[in-house]
């Protein structure tokens, strides 16, 4: 994990600070930027999105999904709390927290908008960060790479119609020829651009090619990240400084969801009996968000000074410390997990018989 992943957190924090005080200083730059649409689809900030997700997308190889049968509880384990679980948790946490608790504390015209960052935030499993987070479990790399292909596939057809069915029973309007665009602009497309680049270089230079490229690239994705959410916090700082708790408020179902859905598969992969390098990174995929497409997404449908772009964006502030947190968590428990899928084991043997 490079020095500016590990503190992705703070470099968040400053975007903040950046995009408020930008906001302030160069309105009419913010509004010029936040026009340049097509048919809803903000040209400065599709660039930027492509920037973040086709270098992450690089790193996917679809044909690893011949793989996935070789750890089908894992695989089964983490499909269901991606697909099952963690969407539908999200909306009831936001529901609960923002709908109910928090709503006194937060903007009025701003609660719906709010869940529905939330709903969108949750319904894209990560993709490119999970790679990190399954090397500092010791995480089985064939496990990884082929649940995170077909979590990518799945995406492809699922994230519309989850996010349209949960924002729907939220009473949120769903502007659906914008979702579908959204899935098509920040899914479909950037998968094709990836795996064509991704087959010519192995194809002409191997892999070596491909580890060039992943390395001049990956500063380019984060720093896109980053000048997408000064440009977001420009439009949103005098929300933020009317209301500077919102952020912590936000925060408070996306760290239960964390740690809720990653407890959950942890503790279904050690009931099925797999081993601990899948049971790690399937808590760590399953809790995990792809928050370059909820940014995107969020976006795309609401604005750029809508409470659901801002709630997208504490996912990715929250990110890097939250996720190392489950990463410790599974590390140190480890003796505990494997006790427990030892004494499964010896169970399933049969009775030796003295003769």
């Amino acid at each position: 994990m490079s020095t500016f992943e590990r503190y992705l957190t703070v470099w968040v924090a400053l975007c903040i600070v950046a995009g408020i005080a930008l906001g302030h200083v160069m309105p009419g730059f913010f509004h010029a930027v936040g026009s340049a649409e097509i048919a809803k689809v903000n040209l400065p900030v599709a660039v930027l999105i492509w920037l973040m997700v086709i270098p992450m997308l690089l790193k996917i190889d679809f044909a690893s999904l011949r793989h996935v049968g070789r750890h089908w509880r894992g695989i089964g384990v983490t499909l269901f709390i991606n697909w099952a679980v963690k969407p539908f948790s999200m909306a009831l946490l936001g529901w609960l927290f923002v709908g109910y608790l928090f709503r006194p504390y937060l903007p009025a015209d701003q609660i719906d908008s709010y869940i529905a960052g939330l709903i969108i935030l949750a319904a894209a499993p990560c993709t490119a960060m999970v790679f990190v987070w399954s090397n500092l479990t010791r995480g089985e790399p064939h496990f990884t790479l082929s649940q995170v292909a077909l979590n990518d596939t799945i995406m492809v057809v699922a994230f519309a119609p989850i996010v349209g069915l949960l924002l729907g029973l939220s009473a949120i309007t769903v502007p659906w020829g914008t979702l579908v665009l959204s899935v098509v602009l920040y899914i479909v497309i950037p998968v094709l651009i990836a795996q064509v680049v991704r087959h010519s270089l192995l194809t002409s230079g191997g892999q070596p090619a491909l580890d060039r490229l992943l390395a001049k690239l990956g500063p380019v994705s984060l720093v896109a990240l980053l000048a997408t959410l000064v440009l977001l916090f420009g439009f949103q700082g005098e929300q933020i400084l009317a209301q500077p708790a919102v952020i912590g408020l936000l925060a408070v179902p996306i760290l239960i969801q964390v740690y809720l859905n990653s407890g959950l598969a942890y503790l279904l992969n050690r009931a099925a009996g797999e081993q601990h390098c899948v049971a790690g990174p399937s808590a760590l995929i399953g809790a995990s968000n792809f928050f370059e497409l909820a940014v995107a997404a969020a976006i795309s449908l609401f604005g750029f000074n809508s409470g659901a772009a801002l709630a997208t964006v504490v996912g990715v502030l929250i990110e890097v410390p939250v996720m190392l947190s489950v990463v410790w968590i599974v590390n140190r428990s480890k003796g505990w997990y494997e006790g427990g899928a030892n004494r499964r084991g010896a169970a399933l043997k049969p009775a030796s018989r003295e003769i």
